[in-house]
């Protein structure tokens, strides 16, 4: 492919992550691109001016420059959750941009999620459009996903995913993230946090999830009481009867920052776990049947086994997987997270969002 010119909307610390990203992919993909970075678009002129030097862009744009550029055919979406609709409609709408990665959500309201239903229906130019669910390329979660192609599992019977965090226990932590606290659907810890296990359950089970019941819990005199800081959601798989739960949390004492997913089956179990994030476990046999470890290591064979296959990966090295697949690479046992994938996420977290809303205009507000 021709050499990118790269874009960013957005320079914060998520966009920083993304700039490490693209600087380790010739470490770890020979035949990847070399993309240029052209611009950052920014609201912030001079935290935009600070993130361009430190990370090697040629310039600083505002966000309304950016689309009358026409030598940018990659852009990074790594703005505020509630412009990235915006964002990512009008660089579909571009004649020059060809790739977009677009952090999650991939939007907020109902109306938003029905446009880009639209846009999967109607694509119009050809163009690669990814989304921020870069767990799906854990070498782990990447195992995990060819052992359950192969059936051996059997039906699914119930299962159990959940990111937690614990920081929005501290009262400074939460005084500096005011923006965070924002009511689901825009943001609150099932946005950031639980968008990614539900990823992971769109990944294994498919798009036939379906919202039973949403309840929030976890509440502080100095935090607006709509905010999510912890959801959790009961969940119903309409093709195999699966059900099972979801919970996103920032206010699980000692979880750091972990995201577990459980697949209970007719003939055995599959877990995954960023505590363990080279480590596919598998349970077998009807009563105290046999387990074993796969262990996983750095090992994206055929395509990168860099610094070397049983090495532990870091949390950024699924983000460098997801850019090597976003820039065209070649991966056949790669889940990719297209549009697609984004609006049947968006679609459980717009169902949960609902259901908490309907709870809430039941609660007395002085509880």
């Amino acid at each position: 492919m021709r050499v990118p010119h790269v874009a960013f909307l957005g320079a914060g610390s998520f966009a920083a992550a993304h700039a490490f990203a693209l600087s380790a992919l010739a470490h770890h993909y020979p035949d990847a691109p070399r993309p240029v970075r052209v611009a950052v678009a920014s609201g912030t002129g001079p935290k935009a001016r600070s993130f361009a030097d430190r990370h090697g862009f040629a310039h600083v744009l505002s966000s309304e420059e950016l689309w009358d550029r026409d030598d940018i055919d990659t852009l990074f979406v790594v703005s505020p959750n509630r412009l990235h609709h915006d964002h990512l409609t009008r660089a579909l709408a571009s004649e020059s941009i060809e790739r977009i990665y677009v952090e999650k959500p991939v939007c907020v309201t109902e109306a938003e999620e029905a446009s880009l239903a639209g846009a999967v229906r109607s694509p119009g130019r050809v163009r690669v459009v990814q989304a921020g669910f870069q767990f799906l390329q854990m070498t782990s979660i990447r195992r995990a996903l060819i052992l359950w192609r192969r059936g051996e599992l059997g039906r699914p019977v119930h299962f159990v995913a959940r990111y937690l965090h614990g920081g929005y226990l501290d009262p400074e932590y939460r005084a500096v993230r005011g923006p965070r606290l924002a009511p689901t659907p825009e943001g609150g810890a099932l946005v950031d946090l639980g968008s990614h296990a539900l990823s992971l359950l769109v990944a294994f089970l498919g798009d036939g999830l379906e919202v039973v019941a949403a309840r929030s819990s976890g509440r502080f005199p100095d935090v607006p009481l709509r905010s999510d800081l912890c959801t959790t959601v009961m969940l119903e798989d309409s093709r195999s009867g699966a059900g099972g739960t979801v919970t996103a949390s920032r206010v699980s004492a000692g979880s750091g920052d972990l995201l577990e997913l459980e697949l209970w089956c007719e003939n055995g179990c599959l877990r995954v776990s960023t505590g363990r994030p080279d480590v596919v476990e598998i349970l077998r046999g009807p009563h105290c049947g046999e387990s074993s470890r796969i262990h996983c290591g750095s090992d994206y064979g055929p395509v990168s086994r860099f610094p070397a296959a049983t090495a532990p990966p870091g949390w950024l090295r699924s983000l460098v997987h997801a850019h090597y697949l976003f820039f065209g690479g070649s991966d056949p046992d790669a889940l990719v997270p297209d549009l697609g994938h984004a609006l049947a996420v968006q679609r459980l977290l717009g169902r949960s969002a609902t259901q908490l809303d309907q709870r809430w205009n039941r609660t007395p507000q002085n509880m």
